[in-house]
């Protein structure tokens, strides 16, 4: 029972830390473009021949 003493603050502070997180994400513009990571993977990029980083 004196676990719960524990556990119950440290919950709290990791949902207020990714809360935090969250919300800075949504201030610095993380999810203004959704669309274009999905098809800039599409998109032939002019390499030297190499695939895969190799």
């Amino acid at each position: 029972m004196t676990v719960l003493v524990y556990l119950i603050p440290v919950s709290l502070l990791f949902g207020i830390a990714s809360l935090a997180a969250f919300l800075w994400a949504l201030q610095s513009g993380q999810y203004e473009d959704l669309e274009g990571a999905g098809e800039r993977i599409l998109i032939d990029s002019e390499t030297d021949g190499k695939t895969g980083g190799h």
